[in-house]
């Protein structure tokens, strides 16, 4: 199983050695990395100095190819075994500030909590004797914000009466001491939970003591107090209030992180679908926009590369897969993100520059591809032209030369057949040049057509004048059921498609065979059918007919193989045009080649 180095993030100054130090394990064990910040309820109260420090550690981590991570919680240990846990990390690199035991009667030490919640995790302490292992995180105060505390005070002191109102009406009624408690406990939870600095409810829990001595003890009135149990009982009742107000304001701070947690998800999934839907660099980079402005509510530009200059007053993040930079987003302002936003980006830009990698590896995967059926293509033709061109040539040479030399001495009779042949030849040789050419424009994009109405009739005459001589020992039957039938499309193309298919019913058919031409609608399309009533093309067979190089298994009438290019060419014409081509079975015997190609009306203007 490959290894998987886990480091935390801390502001500990040992804290740059510990990642140094995990970042050469991972590339000696050829492992992943992560390092893992868990950000407590007293990250907000750090010192500059120490948030300083951990956004250097942070930097770094990144630098040395640690993918960073942010988890919110009270229990740095126990976030640390539970992500390592989930994660499968395998490696848990602390420092010496997490192997002390602070004191006889301190807190267990980091690395004693880690083995006990994850025994079957590798734990390795770094020591660092220029370190101070007893480094505690300096804290700062909060600074108060006055609006903010007096509008608590007020709504304090405000819930504070109502639940003095209450425990009137309850003492009056009959009520013990101990509902009247209840209430103004339930006063202090409802002060934590709507106000929002800590002066609220810790106002609440010592003005509920005060008010239940000064109304509902004896003496009333007063805050002396005569019962021997009431002082344990207010101290009970202050203990329970802070207690109530502490735990209800450290689940208000638990429901932010998880609604930080929850929104963080959402927009990385979001990020995710909107990036398959992506088709090309530019879509990523849009995508990688939109989101990075969405996370950090300001406009955000991005700019493709790695060579974008930073401008006064901006930050600049890279898109960055390995060593490999594909753009860099910029930011405005100078000052660092909080370590909620700073992850968040992070993991966008990730996945973006994963999206781009992927992009320009099918890209590479496709023209590899593209090249390799290039080649298999040339050396395809290459090799069929090699065995196919031979016979004719052959044949035109032999004829030729015996023209030459026994001219006189051959009869009118021979001679005449000798200059069939090679015409024959010729054109057959033609035909394959027109073929070959049309295929390769057209498997390489560089046909363009020339669409334009033309009479269906007009294209069916004019191919029907190119086809072969041996049309003359077959019997041709040409039927329109719309004279005035037109098609928009390129004429040339069209035609040569009806000479490659009645030259196909030719060839595979024997002398004698019927042929048969026939055009008309079909919905917006022109329909032509080519039929013969030869034997037929097997069922096996049908699918392969139209691809290149395929010729069949039936016998042709000259023993000349066929390079199988006419009826692939056939299926690219009509296919750009926006037709197709298929081929069946005609009655009783024989195939029927039908193509459909868009029709069009004349305009006539009056």
């Amino acid at each position: 199983m490959a290894e998987h180095i886990l480091v935390g993030l801390s502001s500990a100054p040992s804290n740059a050695r510990i990642i140094r130090t995990a970042a050469a394990m991972s590339k000696a064990f050829g492992g992943a990395f992560t390092a893992l910040f868990v950000r407590t309820p007293d990250h907000e109260a750090m010192s500059q100095q120490d948030k300083e420090r951990l956004r250097s550690n942070t930097a770094l981590a990144q630098e040395l190819g640690a993918r960073v991570e942010t988890v919110f919680g009270d229990d740095i240990s126990y976030q640390l075994a539970e992500y390592a846990r989930l994660s499968g990390v395998t490696k848990i690199v602390v420092g010496p500030s997490a192997a002390a035991r602070r004191g006889w009667f301190g807190k267990p030490a980091l690395t004693e909590k880690l083995a006990k919640i994850a025994p079957n995790i590798d734990i390795h302490m770094i020591p660092d004797a220029g370190a101070d292992t007893l480094y505690r995180q300096k804290k700062r105060r909060k600074p108060i914000d006055l609006r903010s505390a007096v509008r608590d005070w007020g709504i304090s002191l405000g819930i504070l009466a109502l639940a003095s109102g209450l425990g009137y009406l309850f003492s009056k009624v009959g009520f013990s001491e101990a509902n009247i408690i209840a209430i103004y406990l339930l006063a202090v939870l409802l002060t934590a939970m709507v106000t929002s600095t800590r002066s609220g409810y810790v106002l609440s829990a010592v003005g509920s003591v005060l008010v239940f001595n000064y109304f509902f003890t004896s003496p009333q009135f007063s805050l002396r107090v005569y019962a021997d149990g009431a002082p344990l009982t207010f101290l009970i009742m202050l203990i329970a209030s802070l207690t109530v107000g502490t735990m209800t304001d450290r689940l208000k701070h638990q429901t932010r992180q998880s609604a930080q947690t929850a929104y963080r998800t959402n927009l990385l999934l979001e990020t995710n679908q909107l990036l398959q839907k992506a088709r090309t660099h530019e879509d990523i980079l849009q995508v990688c926009q939109r989101q990075v402005s969405k996370l950090l509510d300001q406009n955000a530009a991005v700019m493709p590369g790695g060579s974008a200059v930073q401008a006064d007053g901006q930050r600049l993040y890279p898109i960055k897969a390995g060593e490999r930079v594909y753009g860099t987003v910029a930011l405005q302002g100078t000052e660092p993100l909080e370590a909620f936003e700073n992850s968040a980006l992070l993991s966008i830009l990730g996945e973006c520059a994963l999206a781009l990698e992927n992009s320009r590896n099918a890209k590479e995967k496709e023209e590899a591809k593209l090249q390799a059926q290039n080649e298999t293509l040339r050396a395809n033709l290459l090799r069929s032209i090699s065995h196919d061109l031979r016979t004719p040539l052959t044949s035109i040479a032999g004829n030729a030369g015996m023209l030459l030399s026994e001219l006189e001495k051959l009869d009118k009779d021979t001679v005449r057949q000798m200059c069939a042949d090679i015409y024959d030849d010729s054109a057959w040789l033609t035909n394959l040049v027109e073929n070959l050419l049309a295929v390769t424009k057209i498997e390489e994009g560089r046909m363009k057509l020339q669409k334009q109405p033309h009479l269906v009739e007009e294209i069916v005459s004019e191919a029907l004048q190119h086809v072969s001589r041996k049309l003359a020992e077959h019997t041709l039957t040409v039927h329109h059921e719309d004279e005035l039938l037109l098609a928009k499309c390129d004429a040339r193309l069209i035609i040569q498609v009806i000479i490659n298919l009645v030259d196909n019913a030719i060839k595979y058919t024997p002398a004698g065979s019927s042929i048969a031409v026939t055009t008309g609608s079909a919905g917006d399309h022109v329909k032509i059918c080519v039929a013969d009533n030869g034997k037929g093309i097997a069922g096996s067979e049908k699918e392969k007919i139209f691809q290149m190089f395929y010729s069949g298994s039936n016998p042709i009438a000259d023993c000349r193989r066929s390079l199988g290019l006419g009826l692939s060419l056939c299926r690219s014409i009509i296919t750009a045009h926006g037709g197709q081509i298929t081929v069946s079975d005609n009655t009783p015997s024989g195939a029927v080649f039908t193509f459909t190609i868009p029709g069009t009306e004349v305009e006539v203007h009056e």
